[in-house]
């Protein structure tokens, strides 16, 4: 079982010293282009991802197709046969992004933290943490720069060494997409702990008026008391 905290801890240090040794400036360029950014950003609005984690989930799933889903690139207008299997039909590409981000493993939607680190560990529990388990850095968000060397799951389950990865991996996207598009930045996105919801103290009554003994007025079981009641008893027979 992979530690989170520990990955994400090395993904954040892996982006702060990690160089792309391949060209991922023309991928990059088509997933900023304006069509598509405001296709990314309406199923942002809709899920809380931000739309350029949703634009490199495209392109690792089926190449920035858009019949394909964002959920495993199976066609989005028919019942998904890959994991997550039996998803869909869907009416659009949109809808279904929508359910892979929402209702799929690992959920992303829900994710409320979206610095660097804590964001290419979500993406790479979108594709699976065999890598993690391994000690190994995912080619799903390494692959193409000096980052990673080999490895990768040539199949569910069988993992091979020696295999390079031939797509791109999106921490080097997110990075050329930066390049491009300087409104990409990635801090904590958590939601903010909201104003202290603690009930008000109640307020304290006023103490009750203290009334001064008097001969009118006598404590009970006072001398006063008893020659009151004395006087009142004599007045009474007259």
């Amino acid at each position: 079982m992979a530690d989170l905290n520990a990955l994400t801890a090395a993904n954040a240090r892996r982006w702060a010293s990690a160089k792309p040794i391949r060209n991922f400036s023309a991928i990059a360029n088509h997933l900023v282009a304006p069509e598509a950014k405001a296709r990314y950003r309406a199923v942002s609005g809709r899920t809380g991802v931000p739309w350029p984690i949703i634009a490199v989930i495209h392109e690792r799933e089926c190449s920035q197709n858009w019949s394909g889903s964002l959920a495993q690139g199976d066609p989005w207008n028919k019942v998904s046969t890959h994991v997550p299997a039996g998803r869909g039909p869907f009416a659009s590409w949109e809808e279904a992004a929508v359910d892979a981000l929402v209702n799929c493993p690992p959920h992303a939607a829900h994710n409320k933290d979206w610095s660097i680190g804590s964001a290419l560990t979500k993406l790479e529990e979108y594709n699976g943490l065999g890598y993690a388990a391994r000690g190994r850095p995912s080619p799903y968000i390494w692959a193409g720069t000096d980052q990673y060397k080999s490895g990768k799951y040539v199949r569910d389950g069988v993992y091979d060494p020696n295999v390079v990865d031939s797509q791109l991996g999106c921490a080097g996207l997110l990075m050329a997409m930066m390049a491009l598009a300087p409104d990409i930045t990635f801090t904590n996105a958590a939601e903010p702990t909201s104003q202290s919801t603690q009930p008000e103290k109640p307020k304290l009554s006023s103490p009750p008026a203290t009334i001064t003994p008097s001969l009118k007025n006598p404590s009970k079981g006072s001398i006063g008391a008893f020659i009151a009641a004395l006087l009142s008893s004599i007045f009474r027979r007259k």
